[in-house]
This record gives C-alpha cells, structure tokens and sequence, in this order.
C-alpha cells in the first residue's frame, strides 16, 4: 500500500467562465473527479465508492491572498503557518515557518512510522548552485533535504528514475540545453507507477499551473493543463487497488485568468483509493493528516 502525492500549485475552484481553463471538458482526470465538466465552483463534491471530491480551504483564517510559501508549508505539515508568521508569504517559506518543513514535515512523519517517503522531482545543477548560493530553498525541497530524502539530478532524469518539473523534459532540452529526450506524459506516469512500487510515499510537483496563472496567457495554461492531465489521467487507469492516490494545491490561480494574482477560492482535494481518511477535510490542513492515516492503515 502506497500513496501518491501530486501537489498541484495554484490551482483553485472558481466560476464557469471564458477566463477559467479548468473548467473544461478537456480535462479528463478533473472530470473523473467531479464528474463533471472539469473543475468549477458549480461542481458537486462528491464521496462516491473509491472517489472523493472535496473544496477544501486555502485561507485559512488569515486575511489577504494565500501565498505558496505559507500555503505550501502548511500543507505539508498540517500546521497553520499563515497564522504562525501572521499574514500570508510567499513564494520561499519564511524564517519563522522553516522549522516546521525542517522538524515537523510529511516526510518526517512518514521517516517516524518506520515508512519510506521519496520525492520524485528532479533538479538541473543549475537549481542547486543557486539554492545554494542564496542557502533558499522551496517548501519541497527544504522538507526533503531536512528529512534526508534524495533530491534527484540529472542522472536520475536520464536514468528513468525521476520526473521534470514540467513532466515532458522539454525545457531540460531547450532551455538548459540538456542532454535529455523529450519524452510523453504517460512515459512520466508510469516512472511514478513504479516509484510507488519502491516507495510508502511519493510526491511529485507541478508548478506551472500557477506560473501560467500569472501570465494570464490561455494557450500557455491549456498547453500545460494537457500536458499534467495526461499524466494523471495514466496514473488513475494503472493504479494499484491497494495504493491511495491524493491531489491538491496550496492556494488558487489559475482558475481565474482575468486577474494575475491569486486568490482566495478553496482548492480541490482528489483522492482515489482510500477515501475515508479525508471525508471530513475542511482545509489544506488535513492533507499531511489524511495522508498519514491512509498508511497507519
């Protein structure tokens, strides 16, 4: 038994409007979700059989727009780090909140139930000479290197093992000028359906809903929306019937391209396998727990 994590970034539940791409039949792995057209404010949620669909709060008691810096930490941690730091900050975490991605993190908990937690994003060196140099690092990756959990490189993007940010490799090709194949989005999928076979714990990254949220641009989100739906669309048709998928995001975006910045919509919380753990999930905050609970089973 095994779960795997897609944390989504910017990706919240808004109108049914020309300026919302997720609201699209397109959208197959969504549509799965809320048996719906995709993902809108019009959509039921729903707790059917292997399914749950939920809109679950990214605010989270604080006022102004969610940051990925709270949001996030707060989401791998169940903490309520907007409310520790008293506003919300973004994108890096805050000096205030890094304790708890470096001591209190899902990967630390998992680490303590004697489970394996593994990280299946990769990293171009360039990522790391920088992280380094400024000693700043995102929630994911401060919570990995903390709990000792490898950050992949290029080998292990060369060698099968780890997935891209951006999934296909392609900006590894054209704007790092890689050595890498560009690959499909199923060829991703089934790197994760593996890792999940090695793993009590996978968690994979998706960033670019939220940079496409920010530019505002329809073509760049569809583009990038296609690309992440192929890839979670692989994962529902081959997952195992003992594994838990569960996905989320940490504030909304992109579901209102009429605006650049966030916003205070709720986010979806998807999971497929077992549901119960997460029937009563109210905010981003019962992620890290619900996610504890389906491998304490």
């Amino acid at each position: 038994m095994a779960v795997c994590f897609l944390f989504v970034d910017g990706v919240g539940i808004g109108p049914k409007t020309e300026f919302n791409p997720l609201a699209s039949s397109d959208l197959k792995s969504f549509s799965y979700f809320t048996g719906e057209t995709g993902l809108y404010d019009g959509c039921e949620e729903r707790d059917v059989g292997s399914i749950l669909f939920k809109k679950i709060d990214a605010n989270l008691e604080v006022e102004g727009l969610p940051q990925s810096g709270t949001g996030q930490t707060s989401l791998f941690t169940g903490e309520n780090a907007s409310k520790v730091v008293g506003r919300h900050f973004g994108p890096f975490p805050h000096s205030e909140i890094k304790p708890l991605l470096k001591k209190k993190s899902l990967f630390h908990k998992v680490i303590e139930m004697g489970l394996k937690p593994h990280f299946l994003n990769a990293y171009p060196d360039l990522f790391f000479e920088k992280s380094q140099k400024r000693n700043r690092w995102s929630c994911t990756t401060l919570m990995a290197r903390s709990a000792g959990v490898k950050l992949n490189r290029l080998e292990d993007v060369v060698e099968g093992r780890a997935v891209t940010a951006e999934i296909i490799q392609s900006a590894w090709r054209s704007k790092l000028r890689l050595d890498v194949p560009e690959i499909e989005p199923e060829e991703a999928s089934v790197r994760m359906l593996k890792a999940l076979g090695q793993y009590d714990l996978v968690l994979f990254e998706y960033y670019l809903t939220d940079k496409a949220g920010h530019e505002q641009d329809p073509e760049i989100a569809n583009r990038f929306l296609s690309v992440l739906d192929r890839f979670i669309t692989e994962i529902i048709e081959n997952l195992d019937e003992n594994d838990t998928l569960v996905l989320s995001s940490d504030h909304g975006n992109l579901e209102d391209l009429s605006i650049k910045t966030h916003t205070r919509n709720p986010v979806p919380l998807f999971v497929k396998g077992n549901t119960k753990p997460f029937r009563n999930a109210e905010s981003i905050l019962d992620v890290t727990p619900g996610i504890l609970e389906v491998l304490e089973d």
